[in-house]
C-alpha cells in the first residue's frame, strides 16, 4: 500500500540492488540463484531525470533502518528480590477502580454542558461559573496526575515522582486561589 502512495519508493525498490537475502530468507543462498536475480534487476532501464535529479539514490537500500540509538540513556536499574519472588499487588480500594473511572467520565461529561449553558440561558450567574471552575480544576488535577502515574513509575523514580504529585497539587491549589479571585474581584456585573 505504500508503494502506490510514493512512487519513488516503488522505483528505487525495482532499482535498487538486491541483498543476499532478497530471494531467500535462508542464509546459504546459492550464488547461481543470486546472480541471476541481480542481472535481471540491475540492468532496469533508468531515465537521464531521475540520473540528473537524484543522484546515488541506487546506493541508498530500499527500507534502509539503522542501528538503534538512544535519545536518552537508560536509568539506573536495580533488581529487588529473586525470579520466584511473587509480584506485590496493592491492596484494592474503591477510589482507584471503578468509581474512580466513573468519576474521571462524571467530571468529563459534566463540562459539556457547564460551558454551554451560560451561552444557550444568555446570564451570568455566580453559582454557574463556581460550578465551572470547579470542574474544571478537577478535570485537569486528575488528567495531570494520570499523566505522572503513567509515566513516572514509583519503582524507578520514586523521589521524581513524589516531587511531581506535590508540584501538581501546589500547581492546583495555585490556580484554584487564582481562579476564585479572578471570580470574585475581576469580574464585573
Amino acid at each position: 500500500m505504500a508503494l502506490i502512495a510514493r512512487p519513488s519508493l516503488l522505483r528505487q525498490v525495482c532499482t535498487a540492488a538486491p541483498s543476499k537475502r532478497s530471494l531467500s530468507t535462508k542464509a546459504f543462498a546459492t550464488p547461481s540463484i543470486h546472480a541471476a536475480s541481480t542481472s535481471t534487476i540491475r540492468h532496469a532501464p533508468q531515465s537521464v531525470l531521475i540520473q540528473n535529479t537524484l543522484p546515488g539514490y541506487n546506493s541508498v537500500a530500499a527500507f534502509h533502518a539503522g542501528g538503534r540509538q538512544a535519545i536518552l540513556p537508560p536509568l539506573p536499574q536495580r533488581i529487588q528480590g529473586t525470579i520466584n519472588d511473587a509480584a506485590i499487588v496493592p491492596d484494592p480500594t474503591p477510589a482507584h477502580g471503578s468509581y474512580h473511572w466513573t468519576f474521571e467520565r462524571l467530571i468529563a461529561g459534566a463540562l459539556v454542558p457547564l460551558t454551554i449553558a451560560p451561552f444557550a440561558a444568555g446570564s451570568l450567574n455566580p453559582i454557574m461559573d463556581a460550578t465551572f471552575c470547579a470542574a474544571i480544576l478537577v478535570h485537569s488535577h486528575i488528567g495531570f496526575e494520570s499523566i505522572i502515574i503513567d509515566y513516572v513509575p514509583t519503582h524507578r523514580m520514586p523521589k521524581t515522582r513524589k516531587a511531581l504529585m506535590w508540584a501538581l497539587k501546589a500547581g492546583t491549589l495555585a490556580v484554584g486561589v487564582g481562579l476564585y479571585e479572578f471570580e470574585t474581584n475581576d469580574v464585573v456585573t
